[in-house]
């Protein structure tokens, strides 16, 4: 992933994208503290919560601000490091599959076995939703 990015800054540079090229290299700089950091973590799960930092910090500005378009440009330069996202239907067959195992399904043991399944791929909270909707049932 590493190289990939620094591969992505050079084509930037030569393309003058300065808006990408400035995403890149901060993402660069956050792999390379996580690199030399105490504990850690794989270099995707740093990318992906950046991604997830960024999509929360969209809904704290105004529609059509400069800085919300800055935020949403940046979760657009991000998205091809990111794991392909799942579908609805998808994560609903792995919660329909995993509840069904279970002899007596509750939140914590589907979110236990559906959040590795899905870390990166879809939105956790809306995961949690789908859940507690499947216990209804």
């Amino acid at each position: 992933m590493f190289d990939r990015i620094n591969t992505d800054i050079k084509d930037a540079m030569k393309k003058k994208e300065k808006d990408r090229l400035e995403v890149l290299r901060y993402l660069k700089a956050m792999l390379i503290e996580n690199k030399t950091s105490k504990s850690p973590k794989a270099e995707l799960d740093v990318i992906i919560a950046h991604h997830k930092k960024l999509k929360d910090s969209i809904e704290i500005y105004p529609e059509g601000s400069d800085q919300r378009q800055k935020i949403a440009a940046e979760v657009e330069f991000l998205k091809p490091y990111l794991p392909v996202q799942m579908s609805e239907e998808d994560v609903q067959k792995l919660i329909d599959d995993i509840g069904s195992k279970l002899d007596s399904p509750n939140m914590g043991a589907i979110m236990k076995d559906l959040s590795p399944q899905i870390k990166g791929k879809f939105d956790g909270k809306k995961a949690s939703q789908m859940v507690q909707a499947f216990l209804k049932k």
